[in-house]
């Protein structure tokens, strides 16, 4: 397969941190990749499953979009796997998210109007500014969250370097395409009452993906992946 974006998040299941991976086709066709037992800060769960991906498959030769929460052992294991063929967009729904937790209510609303005011420009150079000036600005009122901003701040707006616009911008500006799937998964399991050795989580989670792919429609903007593969 030519894989043009693969989304990989970290989940909730049967009281234990699940990461998945989910991959997009040249065609815009959602195909469960993996999962593993872990957190996306953890960098031997990660490493492992990113280095999995590779030895099943996953070809990266022509460039891979991934779209992935804001676990920086996640983003360090890409680049050891895939190297420069790996392209990395964090999610924006988590950095507003992260960013907004350590401000009081009183704040938050002109700080995610700012914030995304910034993301909505199709200027990379002139949001990247913006985002740095209200990193600045924060850095004068609460220190937390600016360096919550200024991390991983580049990455937002890989997918704003790209080009990327339209219906295609918003399947990829976050990890959101997985949700959907990992609803799916904890239905698939919701008869479950007792969980018996390691494994049996791992095993009703990728049943739940697989049942999960048979469901899918391909991702919204997917006549857009094209231009996104050039």
């Amino acid at each position: 397969q030519r894989w043009l974006i693969v989304f990989v998040d970290g989940f909730d299941f049967a009281g234990h941190t699940m990461v998945g991976a989910l991959g997009v086709t040249a065609d815009g066709t959602k195909v469960p990749l993996g999962v593993v037992e872990g957190s996306t800060e953890n960098a031997t769960v990660v490493r492992g499953l990113i280095g999995n991906l590779r030895d099943r498959g996953l070809d990266a030769s022509q460039g891979i979009l991934f779209v992935i929460d804001g676990g920086k052992a996640l983003a360090k294991a890409i680049k050891q796997v895939f190297g420069e063929q790996a392209v990395i967009a964090r999610c924006r729904v988590h950095k507003e998210r992260n960013l907004l937790d350590h401000l009081p209510e009183t704040e938050r609303l002109w700080v995610r109007r700012k914030l995304r005011a910034a993301w909505t420009n199709p200027n990379a150079a002139e949001a990247e500014a913006a985002l740095r000036a209200l990193a600045a600005q924060l850095a004068k009122v609460n220190p937390d969250a600016a360096a919550s901003l200024r991390e991983g701040l580049a990455d937002t707006l890989t997918v704003t370097r790209l080009g990327i616009t339209g219906s295609l911008l918003k399947t990829v500006m976050s990890t959101n395409p997985m949700e959907s799937m990992i609803e799916i998964v904890r239905d698939h399991a919701r008869n479950v009452k007792h969980w018996q050795r390691g494994d049996m989580r791992l095993r009703r989670a990728a049943a739940g993906m697989l049942a999960a792919s048979t469901q899918f429609r391909r991702v919204k903007g997917y006549r857009q992946l094209p231009a996104l593969a050039a």
